[in-house]
C-alpha cells in the first residue's frame, strides 16, 4: 500500500517533511525558559500542524485485524455489556461488525483519521474509562495542550471557569492566573464545555463534564484525536471587568514513560491483573506534572538518588510534609476554625508495591495531629487495588471486607478461568471463580459469583494505625480503584465521605489490556498482538459493594 501523509483539512497546505524540524527551533519561545528538569522535554514540543505530518498509516489487513480483536474483546470478554447496552441504548458489538463489513466490501483501507474516529466512536459510546481503543504510535505517547489550565468555581450558583495555572516560563502583562474565560473559539465557555465533554467517555453527567473541562486544555491523544482547530481565540475578563482576547496555539509533547500499569509487560506481573486504573486521567495527570508541577518530577529524582534524609517532625500549618513518593502523596498540617488537622492528599493509587505505599501513608500520617485526617482523592485516576483495599484497615478497628468481583460467563472467560485454577503464573490464580461459571452453563446465570481481588488476610495484616477520626473529599474525576477505595470507606464506616461534586466517576472495575489477555489465554488463545503499538483494554470483573449496600454495584 502507498503510504500517505495525513492531512487534518482539506484545504491544508502540503506539509513539510518532519525530518526538517529540527532546524525550526522551539514550537514557542517560552517552552525555553521552563523549568531544567523539564526543558529538554519541552524543546521536543511540535506545534499541532507539525504533528499531523504523519506517513505511516494502517493497511487495510492491520485495521481488520483491529476491528477482529475488539470484538473478541468486547463480546467475549467485557463485563458491563450488557449493563452499558441497556442504559445508553448502544450495540458496540453490531457497530464493530459494521465497521468490519465497511473494510472487507472496499478496495482500499480507509484513512488513519476515519478509522481511528470510528473505532474511538464505539469504544467511547460505552462510556466506560476502563474500556479503551488505544491509538498506535505515535499518538499514544503524546499529549495536546495549551499553555494554562482551566478549572470551574461557582459565583452564587453559577458555574464560570478561572485560569488557576501557567506553563513555567509563560508570561504575559495580562493573561494570568484569575482571569475569568468568557468565551472559547467565539462560544460561550458553558457550551464549549458541554461540547467538549461529549466527546469522552464517563459513567455520569458529572463526570463528563468533569473530563471535558480538564480537556480544554490538556489532551491526552492515547484514546482521543489531537483537536480540529490549530488554534484557539479566548475573550477573557480580568478582574477590574475589562474583556481582552488572546490567541493560542495548539502544542504536542511527550510527557515522559508512564509506570508499567500502563504498559504492556513482556512477562505476566501479578499486580497487573490487579489494576483499577483511568489511563486518560493518569496519562493527563503526567503531562499536567511536566507543566505545571516539574518541581514534584525535580524531588523524585532526588528521592531516586539519595532517599528521603528529612527527620524533622514539628512541622508548620501549611508546610509540605516530604514524602518517599512525592508523585502519590501530599501531607500538611492545615488550620481551621475547629482546630488543627492533617490533610493527605494520595494523587494516585497507580504504584508498584502496596505494602511500600501503605508504609508511606502511616509514616505522614504519624506526623501529623490525631485530632483528624483529611484524606484527599480528589483527581485521583486509580491505580492499583490491592493499595487501596489495604489502606482502609490503618483507619479503622473493624475487620475489613474487601469488595467483591465478578465476571461475565463467556465461553472465553471460562476458558481464563479453568487455565488458570490453578494457575502456573505465580501469586496469581482465578481459582474462587471457577466453580460459579461452570454452573452457569446449566443455571443460565449471566455472572459469576463474587470473590475478591485484594487478600482479606493483606487488606487486615496491620490493623488500626491512625486513630484519629478520618473523613474522605472525592469528586467526579475518582476513577477505578479510587471508586473502590471510597466504596470501602464508606461500607465500613470509617468516616463521612464529602463529594464535590454529586457522583464520584462511577468506574469500580478490573481493567485489563488486550496483551495481558494475550498472555493469559496462551498462543492457543483469541487475542493477537496489534500493530503500531495499538492496544485495548476492557472492564473483565466489575464490582459490588459489602456491609450494608451488599450486592450493589461500584
Amino acid at each position: 500500500m502507498t503510504k500517505k501523509q495525513l492531512k487534518r483539512s482539506l484545504n491544508s497546505k502540503k506539509p513539510k517533511r518532519r525530518s526538517n524540524r529540527k532546524s525550526k527551533g522551539l514550537a514557542a519561545a517560552f517552552l525555553g525558559q521552563t523549568h531544567a528538569v523539564v526543558r529538554d522535554t519541552m524543546a521536543a514540543t511540535e506545534t499541532l500542524p507539525q504533528f499531523r505530518e504523519i506517513d505511516d498509516e494502517l493497511s487495510k489487513d492491520e485495521q481488520l485485524l483491529i476491528v477482529n480483536q475488539a470484538l473478541v474483546l468486547i463480546q467475549d470478554t467485557y463485563v458491563h455489556l450488557p449493563l452499558k447496552e441497556n442504559m445508553y441504548a448502544v450495540r458496540p458489538v453490531q457497530a464493530l461488525r459494521l465497521l468490519k463489513q465497511k473494510l472487507e466490501t472496499t478496495p482500499d483501507a480507509m484513512s488513519d483519521l476515519d478509522f481511528h474516529r470510528e473505532m474511538i466512536t464505539i469504544f467511547t459510546s460505552v462510556r466506560d474509562l476502563h474500556t479503551n481503543y488505544i491509538l498506535p504510535s505515535p499518538y499514544a505517547s503524546k499529549t495536546a495542550f495549551l499553555p494554562f489550565l482551566l478549572e470551574p468555581y461557582f459565583d452564587d450558583g453559577e458555574r464560570r471557569y478561572l485560569v488557576s495555572h501557567m506553563v513555567g516560563g509563560f508570561e504575559h502583562d495580562i493573561f494570568q492566573p484569575g482571569v475569568e474565560v468568557i468565551n472559547w473559539n467565539g462560544a460561550p465557555i458553558d457550551l464549549a464545555v458541554a461540547a467538549n465533554a461529549n466527546r469522552f467517555a464517563g459513567s455520569n453527567a458529572p463526570a463528563r463534564l468533569a473530563r471535558g473541562i480538564e480537556r480544554m486544555t490538556i489532551r491526552p491523544l492515547i484514546q482521543s484525536l489531537p483537536p480540529d482547530e490549530n488554534t484557539v481565540l479566548i475573550d477573557y475578563r480580568t478582574e477590574d471587568g475589562t474583556m481582552h482576547e488572546i490567541r493560542f496555539d495548539w502544542l504536542v509533547f511527550s510527557p515522559g514513560a508512564s509506570d508499567g500499569a500502563l504498559l504492556e509487560l513482556p512477562s505476566f506481573e501479578a499486580n497487573t491483573a490487579a489494576i483499577g486504573l483511568d489511563i486518560d486521567a493518569q496519562v493527563a495527570s503526567q503531562a499536567k506534572k511536566a507543566l505545571f508541577a516539574p518541581s514534584v518530577i525535580e524531588a523524585e529524582a532526588a528521592v531516586a538518588a539519595r532517599g528521603l534524609r528529612s527527620r524533622k517532625r514539628n512541622f508548620k500549618a501549611g508546610e509540605a510534609i516530604p514524602s518517599s513518593m512525592p508523585s502519590v502523596f501530599a501531607a500538611k498540617k492545615v488550620e481551621t476554625a475547629s482546630g488543627e488537622f492533617g490533610h493527605i492528599r494520595i494523587h494516585t493509587f497507580s504504584v508498584q508495591d502496596a505494602d511500600e505505599f501503605v508504609d508511606e501513608f502511616i509514616r505522614l500520617a504519624d506526623l501529623l495531629p490525631d485530632t483528624g485526617l483529611i484524606i484527599d482523592v480528589r483527581g485521583n485516576g486509580g491505580g492499583l487495588i490491592h493499595a487501596g483495599e489495604q489502606l482502609l484497615q490503618v483507619l479503622t478497628p473493624r475487620e475489613i471486607e474487601p469488595e467483591r468481583t465478578q465476571f461475565i460467563n463467556t465461553a472465553q472467560t471460562l476458558s481464563l478461568v479453568r487455565r488458570h485454577s490453578p494457575s502456573s503464573f505465580s501469586n496469581f490464580s482465578l481459582q474462587p471463580w471457577r466453580k460459579s461459571m461452570e454452573e452457569a452453563i446449566l443455571t443460565g446465570a449471566n455472572f459469576s459469583r463474587g470473590f475478591p481481588i485484594t487478600d482479606p488476610a493483606d487488606a487486615n495484616s496491620i490493623g488500626q494505625r491512625y486513630h484519629g477520626p478520618s473523613v474522605l473529599i472525592t469528586d467526579a474525576k475518582c476513577y477505578s480503584t479510587t471508586d473502590i477505595f471510597a466504596a470501602g470507606f464508606q461500607d465500613h464506616n470509617i468516616g463521612p465521605v464529602i463529594g464535590v461534586d454529586n457522583n464520584t466517576g462511577a468506574g469500580g472495575a478490573n481493567v485489563w489490556t488486550i496483551g495481558l489477555l494475550q498472555q493469559l489465554a496462551g498462543p492457543e488463545g483469541p487475542y493477537k498482538a496489534l500493530p503500531k503499538g495499538a492496544s485495548m483494554r476492557v472492564s473483565i470483573r466489575r464490582t459490588l459493594r459489602v456491609g450494608e449496600r451488599a450486592g450493589s454495584l461500584v
